[in-house]
């Protein structure tokens, strides 16, 4: 089968890293880590662009796009808008988001076939007629069919979708964006992104017994927290670094997500190239073998690594322990050791319902290796899970490897269910009957991400998350007390069983199964096809460009919700049965900040009526209510708002229903470019305790907005009930050209003004 990335296509690209670096080394007058050679080779205008790191905005220019099917939709809705004949860069689609868990692998297929044939058929359609990839339902879940057959080495690439750094396991700089920013990039237009700052993760000693890749991420989790990583790219170094294997690098730089960071990313090296001639791109490895400096720091960086990092974090992988995170948040953060005393004191449900292994984080051949090797020891004791097991392939290649290699039999011996090579209960897409609504449970997971709902809809549910050898045998054990390293488990025989510590290779002896059955490829025959979209589908909507700026100063704005703490992508654009929606701006709407806790009245999801004083209005209705009234209002926001998936349904529903502008103390930054494409204005509080000088029935205005300018602070003027009034200050990261598409009304509109 020939390779999905072609040796000819790469060649070029390496070769003339020779004289880009030489010039930015000039231009910098020092050497360079690995994420700056990288992000800087592929600068739009190499000579001119201004270069100050955290301030500065580049204009790069992507190798490649990737979408998956829940942010595809509204990706290609806007690309329809831009009249382009083609994406202008490979581009692929692949569907891992609509099919919901629930009876197994093959019947959820079909029945996610059959639910979301008219959302298929949309994408396969429309990515035939653009020319782009197309990934059938099964065929995997999108960042490990990337690894597996996109990632390349120092290249570049964007996608919608949050954990799209998976590919910087395999080398690759890739970047989690909203769909419009992949629209700009499929319709030829350079792609801005403010020049992140870099930490550096020094690597030392090697990872042994329990302890693995996950246990490295979840460490750094717990150092830096879910916005410690914000404007900032991860980059991994030190003799560390060559004692992961590729698929547990990329697990680490999937969950640098978690984190906020841009993207993180490791040097290549023998384990890269060994991964890449096992899947089928031996021709990349050769290339890459003979551009090795290219592709990892220069030397002077590991040398004195103070002088090019603006942070650095040092984890010796040797003296590691294993590491279980949550609840509800992925830097809540302890060794397994200290578990069971602390869900003790606080009260957690110590009882787990479900153990779940797999998701784009960690469903490698090595990761389903070292788990079986725990299931076959319980087997040979005669031992079954305690709790409910599931397993999540990564993708076809994944699950026929396995398969032929008999994993699968001691992994469904203990109890376990084999789901679809999809996302599943990682982002919602769970249909759970163990539980009533609303029940306090607990699970644990191998997944990235655990805030309250996100796996199954559920608020009460307390989600843990370790690596897949650690699921499993907590599964065996059952409860959050039970602690693999040093407790025993109970035979058939009634003797006690100490599990050993996992191993497994990393990658098959016989070689991987390449299925290609899921795949559709790229075609000219069919650009003239016109895309059908059926005026009273629920499903699918064509798309109106939204309104300019009027020109004017936006003025007594109401206050529609001041969101109470973690505020993240899932309060403000739900997934679970919301994703049917996700092609269908109006319908996707009616889910807007459904989750959100309002500071006004410790509702979630509801609001009063500023004018009427009506209460107990759902977010939605509220702002449809503004809206029909011709009234502006904005949304108030506390710390990291924003934060979590890649999701512009979270921009673009608030910008539908009539948001001005989003005032927090500080943004995620996915989130803030999804406002800043979408024309609604993000904005920050200057000082952080203005916050709390938001009152229910204040009314806003943002004024001298004619000379909104970069890094020209905003004047808001609040209007209390009682007649007293107060400036308040914020502050932005608008450039020049944000600015215009703000005035524009989007990006999308003002790219195509300028065409």
């Amino acid at each position: 089968m020939t390779s999905f990335v072609e040796r000819n296509e790469i060649q070029p690209l390496y070769e003339t890293y020779r004289s880009r670096l030489s010039t930015l080394r000039n231009r910098l007058n020092r050497p360079l880590p690995l994420a700056e050679k990288i992000m800087l080779s592929h600068l739009d205008d190499l000579d001119n662009q201004p270069l100050v790191r955290g301030e500065s905005y580049l204009m790069v220019r992507p190798d490649r796009v990737a979408m998956q099917d829940a942010t595809a939709q509204m990706a290609l809705l806007q690309f329809m808008l831009t009249e382009r004949k083609t994406a202008a860069v490979p581009t692929t689609v692949h569907c891992d988001h609509l099919i919901r868990a629930y009876a197994g692998s093959l019947s959820d297929t079909q029945t996610a076939e059959l639910e979301n044939k008219e959302v298929y058929e949309f994408l396969k359609t429309s990515s035939m007629k653009y020319g782009i990839g197309f990934w059938k339902p099964g065929a995997g879940i999108i960042h490990q069919v990337l690894l597996e057959n996109y990632a390349v080495p120092g290249t570049l690439m964007i996608g919608t979708d949050s954990h799209t750094p998976n590919a910087g396991g395999l080398g690759m700089l890739a970047i989690g964006v909203g769909g419009a920013d992949a629209v700009d990039v499929m319709a030829g237009q350079a792609w801005e992104i403010k020049y992140p700052k870099l930490v550096g993760i020094h690597l030392t000693g090697e990872l042994n017994g329990w302890t693995s890749p996950k246990d490295i991420i979840l460490k750094i989790c717990e150092i830096l927290t879910t916005k410690g990583g914000t404007g900032h790219i991860l980059e991994y170094f030190g003799p560390g670094t060559e004692s992961i294997s590729c698929t547990g690098k990329a697990t680490i730089t999937n969950m640098g997500a978690e984190l906020g960071a841009t993207t993180s990313v490791f040097p290549y090296d023998s384990r890269m190239a060994t991964y890449l001639a096992a899947t089928q791109r031996s021709d990349i490895a050769d290339l890459a073998n003979t551009f090795t400096d290219y592709l990892t720091a220069d030397p002077e960086v590991a040398s004195d690594p103070d002088r090019f990092y603006d942070q650095i974090i040092e984890i010796n992988l040797s003296t590691l322990e294993p590491y279980v995170v949550g609840p509800h948040s992925p830097d809540i953060a302890r060794p397994i050791s200290q578990l069971g005393k602390e869900a003790e004191e606080k009260g957690y449900d110590k009882k787990i319902r479900v153990s779940l292994i797999g998701s784009c984080t960690n469903s490698s051949y090595e990761d389903i290796g070292r788990s079986t090797h725990i299931a076959r020891q319980a087997l040979d004791a005669g031992i079954k899970a305690k709790s409910k097991f599931m397993v999540t392939p990564g993708s076809d290649q994944i699950y026929e490897t396995i398969k032929r290699d008999g994993y699968l039999e001691p992994l469904e011996g203990i109890g376990g269910m084999v789901l679809a090579n999809a996302c599943g209960p990682c982002i919602g897409q769970w249909k759970r009957d163990d539980i009533e609504p609303g029940e306090t449970n607990t699970i644990f997971t191998s997944y990235n991400r655990n805030f309250p709902k996100r796996n199954d809809g559920n608020p009460s549910t307390l989600a843990f998350i370790g690596s897949p050898e650690l699921a499993t045998a907590m599964a065996l054990g059952g409860t959050l007390d039970f602690n693999p390293l040093t407790d025993t488990l109970i035979g058939s025989d009634g003797a006690e069983v100490k599990l050993t510590p996992p191993t497994a290779p990393e990658l098959p002896s016989k070689g991987f199964i390449h299925p290609t059955s899921g795949y559709v490829a790229p075609s000219t025959s069919h650009r003239d096809t016109p895309i059908t979209i059926d005026d009273d589908s629920e499903r699918l909507q064509k798309l109106t460009p939204f309104k300019p700026w009027h020109g004017e100063d936006l003025t007594d704005l109401y206050i529609l919700c001041k969101a109470e703490g973690k505020c993240t992508t899932d309060h403000i654009s739900q997934a679970g049965p919301w994703l049917r929606y996700r092609g269908h701006l109006e319908n996707i709407s009616n889910n807007m900040l459904l989750g959100a806790k309002n500071e006004f009245t410790g509702e979630v999801g509801k609001a009063t009526h500023q004018k009427t004083g009506a209460t107990h209005i759902a977010f939605p209705e509220l702002a449809k209510q503004y809206k029909s009234e011709n009234h502006g209002w904005i949304i108030i926001g506390d710390e990291n708002y924003g934060e979590g998936s890649s999701r512009e349904h979270a921009a673009m529903s608030p910008r539908f229903l009539g948001c001005m502008a989003v005032i927090v103390r500080s943004f995620a930054r996915i989130h803030e470019t999804n406002l800043k494409k979408q024309g609604v204005l993000p904005l920050v509080f200057k000082d952080p305790k203005d916050y709390d000088k938001i009152q229910a029935e204040d009314r806003v205005s943002l004024v001298d907005l004619q000379t909104l300018a970069p890094k020209q602070p905003v004047l808001m003027k609040l209007d209390h009930k009682d007649g007293n009034s107060e400036d308040i200050w914020l502050v932005h990261t608008l450039s020049a050209e944000q600015i215009e598409w703000w005035k524009a009304g989007s990006a999308l509109n003002y790219h195509k003004s300028n065409d």
